[in-house]
């Protein structure tokens, strides 16, 4: 393995910010794919051929690794999800989610086609809460526009499904709406207070179902651009960001939305719009959060929400590499997801690497992207390339989300393949322990 070298640690505070900046230097590591120490295996959904892609990815209270085999380029496709078997190591696939929805794909409306970032787990009872999103279109048609079939009773999208699965009994326990006309971009649970909390597209309002009364509370819109995820901090307040790339902050007791003052870290050639969350990762003992924005030269950074009035926000630097930042770049090419923390205590992400003549002149015999697998030491926030994920037919540079399972080992969520699939990346035995996805992780 070879780690890459770096310029060492520098920290400043920011005058009347807040902001701290922990900036660290990236260099590419010379080819090495980590070979004995870290396997790497692609999972596809061969059993749902329609499926192109896979946005939610998350360990189940049963510490079993759940996936999202969305179908949302397809009329008339829907998600199934799968659940990895250890025993057979190979995929099982659960159900028809639109089936048992009673909203079949052909129904002529817009399809129950995808579960996005909306996996949220309850330990107490062992449910897996999952909740749909929209974009596929009717069975009948080549594209769905929410807002051109806003009043359209026979195309319109009925609305986000949430459903709660047994992973004990493997069955479904009950089903409900979710968010009326709209999908739910990203889910997050408060299982002591027994609330949902959702992010609804395209209209992006904040919403609260509470478990206990099946009934759901609309606080309002935060903007034109969803945050890609939520998170919850030891207080019960829920947190995610707005068009501007501000914190928005949920406190149950005032039962209000809070917009912080300042912006999270993004380049220095950006004004902090589109820099919303795209993935975030919390501590093992949940002091602080570690997250990826979703925006070109997406940034990595660590949150402190418990510190002070507005929490402390570490900048952690580019998460990809450098680029000639006077020619634009797509987010599916730059991008970073699948932040998770694994049995070691260290932090485990996947960054997009492509061929750059200039910033990374890739060997011509390496695919033109590639997605490349980092660790982070939150002692001394050195990084280092671990392994690289390979499709045996396509790119993995995107990845959406990643978990850890009981076992220790790493699995990463896949999208731009057809069929789409999962990552698992078995870890080396001096980084795994028993039930290392505890304490896990309450949201998409």
């Amino acid at each position: 393995m070879t780690k890459p070298k770096g310029i060492g640690r520098r920290e400043f505070i920011q005058a009347g910010t807040g902001m701290v900046s922990a900036g660290l230097a990236l260099a590419n590591p010379t080819d090495s794919n980590s070979t004995g120490q870290y396997s790497v295996k692609w999972y596809p959904f061969t059993e749902h051929p329609d499926s192109d892609t896979c946005w939610s990815l998350s360990v189940g209270p049963d510490g079993r690794i759940y996936a999202a085999a969305c179908a949302e380029g397809v009329p008339g496709g829907v998600v199934k999800p799968v659940r990895y078997n250890e025993q057979k190591d190979g995929l099982d696939y659960l159900f028809n989610l639109a089936e048992k929805v009673n909203d079949p794909g052909d129904s002529g409306r817009a399809t129950q086609c995808k579960i996005h970032y909306s996996f949220a787990p309850s330990m107490s009872d062992g449910v897996l809460y999952m909740a749909t999103h929209l974009s596929g279109p009717p069975i009948d048609l080549p594209v769905y526009n929410p807002w051109y079939s806003w009043h359209d009773q026979k195309r319109l999208f009925r609305g986000a499904a949430l459903l709660a699965w047994d992973t004990r009994k493997d069955q479904v326990l009950w089903w409900d709406t979710l968010i009326p006309k709209e999908g739910c971009r990203c889910l997050l649970h408060d299982e002591e207070r027994r609330l949902l909390y959702a992010l609804s597209y395209p209209r992006d309002h904040f919403m609260i179902y509470d478990l206990k009364t099946r009934k759901r509370r609309d606080l309002g819109r935060i903007g034109s651009i969803n945050g890609q995820t939520l998170f919850l901090d030891k207080q019960h307040r829920v947190w995610t960001t707005n068009d501007y790339g501000h914190l928005v902050r949920y406190t149950p007791e005032k039962d209000r939305l809070e917009v912080s003052p300042e912006t999270l870290p993004h380049a220095t050639y950006q004004t902090g719009w589109h820099s919303v969350f795209y993935d975030v990762a919390p501590s093992p003992d949940r002091e602080c959060v570690y997250a990826s924005t979703w925006c070109p030269n997406p940034h990595l950074m660590r949150i402190w929400p418990n510190d002070r009035e507005w929490p402390r926000v570490e900048n952690l630097g580019p998460a990809t590499q450098a680029r000639d930042a006077t020619f634009p770049i797509d987010m599916f090419s730059d991008h970073c997801g699948g932040l998770v923390f694994a049995g070691d205590g260290k932090l485990y992400y996947v960054a997009s690497r492509w061929r750059d003549a200039v910033y990374n002149p890739l060997p011509p015999q390496r695919k033109k992207r590639e997605g490349v697998v980092w660790r982070l030491d939150p002692r001394t926030l050195e990084r280092e390339e671990v392994t690289r994920l390979e499709h045996p037919n396509g790119y993995a540079h995107y990845v959406s989300r990643g978990a850890v399972d009981h076992n220790g080992d790493l699995f990463f969520g896949h999208v731009g393949s057809n069929p789409c699939g999962i990552f698992k990346v078995s870890m080396p035995a001096s980084r795994k322990r028993e039930n290392a996805h505890l304490p896990i992780r309450m949201w998409g």
